[in-house]
């Protein structure tokens, strides 16, 4: 196929924020090949999907938003349609063969080659081996979102082999990038106006152990070194596996001014036959001892975790324990999703499957019992003074301002909604919270400096389409 002639193009990324990083290097390319993003896909000459393949309920969203990009080119606006992404690397023929609307297909480990296809050089099917390929600072990127805090992937794939989960099948094996590579994007970062580092992989807590002992450093040594990043005001992590954590990480969690007091640990279960049968390779002591040492050890931490209800074997009696280990625990932020039977996870072929309807229910109590835990614990900072990052209007009112604590990760929790005081998008400010909810907050802003000023003539940042 020729280069298309008009030059513009639109992105929409499906998943989770590691496949947002990925969009943001196909933005790179794009921008490179002296592409102009669009915000409406009836003004682009090349769409593309990166999609999301993890289970059921986004595989349809994907192919849903597949066949709806579609329609633009029925229209004669769009000259190319590129599918990218998870779902391609696990389905590239069957997609193939049942989308021939798709001009070309690119997988998990492809972002680069998208320049290939915008230069009228690729042949149809790009996907490669997942294991090809993970970002490093070189790459072109441009990043999205609000314009003071950015995701910084440190590692693609995994090696666990928890029995519900297909992320190995299309994302691969564990690749650490090398800490100095991890460092130089931070700094990248930080000068084009970031101040607040998301640290992303699929296994966060197994960072390094793939380098070897010559090449790879401990976990707690590479978040040090990014958050010695001069200007940077917040590191937080994401997705660490419930295994003892080291000594040294919980003291950076505790006691460094710049890693924030947050823990990201899919739990997934909290009975032990669940967890045997999940294959999660440890018990509900374990889960317990870590939990407890962390809310020991730091006492203004800030605790996310992930459920999954309904899996093939949970009994009513295993999900009362959840709730129990719920109810003790009083997380901070939980997120609870109902089992996807993926027809290539070990889980598929257990027995004891659990109906639609019963899961449903589950998960409803389950999410009813975490919002009265989140409820009590905003309202505990009422009262309380505390920093808040400025992102931007509120979806309310365009005079509303709205911005995160530091136990507010971005797009996942609550916000807090802003009065009292004039501030800008990418300002630093100290906040009073005077009401919560179940789980956002109102405060007033009480500094008259603000710590961080937006920088002048910046210009806005790319809007980009994330479901």
């Amino acid at each position: 196929m020729a280069k298309p002639k008009n030059k513009s193009i639109h992105f929409i990324s499906l998943g989770c924020p590691k496949n947002r990083v990925d969009t943001e290097v196909m933005l790179g390319v794009a921008k490179m090949g002296d592409y102009a993003l669009v915000d409406e896909p009836d003004k682009a000459s090349v769409i593309v999907v990166n999609t999301c393949g993890f289970i059921g309920e986004a595989k349809k969203e994907s192919i849903d938003t597949i066949l709806e990009m579609s329609e633009y080119k029925k229209l004669g606006t769009c000259q190319r349609l590129v599918v990218a992404g998870c779902l391609s690397q696990r389905y590239p023929q069957d997609l193939a063969k049942g989308m021939p609307e798709v001009d070309h297909f690119l997988g998990s480990s492809d972002m680069l080659r998208l320049k290939e296809v915008l230069e009228g050089k690729a042949e149809r099917m790009l996907v490669g081996n997942p294991a090809d390929w993970i970002v490093r600072a070189s790459d072109p990127r441009v990043t999205t979102g609000p314009r003071a805090s950015a995701y910084l992937k440190i590692a693609e794939g995994c090696n666990r082999t928890c029995a519900f989960c297909t992320i190995p099948e299309f994302r691969g094996k564990q690749r650490s990038r090398p800490v100095d590579d991890i460092v130089r994007e931070a700094e990248q970062l930080v000068a084009g106006g970031t101040l607040e580092l998301n640290l992303i992989s699929q296994d966060t807590i197994a960072y390094g152990r793939d380098l070897g002992k010559a090449q790879g450093e401990r976990l707690a040594d590479m978040v040090r070194r990014v958050a010695d990043v001069a200007g940077v005001k917040w590191v937080r992590l994401f997705y660490l596996y419930p295994e003892t954590i080291d000594e040294a990480l919980i003291d950076l969690l505790k006691s460094h001014p710049r890693v924030v007091p947050y823990v990201d640990m899919p739990l997934q279960h909290a009975a032990d036959g669940m967890l045997k049968r999940m294959k999660r390779g440890h018990g509900t002591d374990r889960q317990k001892r870590v939990v407890a040492r962390l809310r020991e050890a730091i006492p203004e931490l800030f605790f996310r975790t992930a459920f999954i209800v309904g899996h093939p074997g949970e009994t009513d009696e295993e999900f009362q324990e959840l709730l129990d280990f719920v109810e003790w625990a009083r997380f901070d932020h939980v997120g609870v999703f109902k089992y996807s039977d993926e027809e290539s996870c070990k889980s598929f072929g257990f027995e004891g499957k659990v109906k639609g309807v019963v899961a449903a229910n589950r998960y409803r109590k389950l999410m009813a019992l975490q919002r009265k835990i989140a409820r009590q614990n905003n309202k505990r900072l009422v009262g309380r003074e505390v920093d808040v990052l400025v992102e931007g209007p509120s979806e309310e009112h365009d005079l509303v301002m709205k911005g995160r604590h530091a136990g507010q990760a971005p797009e996942i929790d609550g916000q807090v909604y802003l009065g009292g005081g004039e501030v800008a998008a990418g300002e630093m400010r100290r906040v009073r919270i005077t009401q919560a909810s179940d789980y956002d907050l109102v405060g007033d802003v009480v500094d008259e400096q603000p710590r961080a000023r937006a920088r002048a003539g910046e210009k806005k940042r790319v809007s980009l389409r994330v479901v």
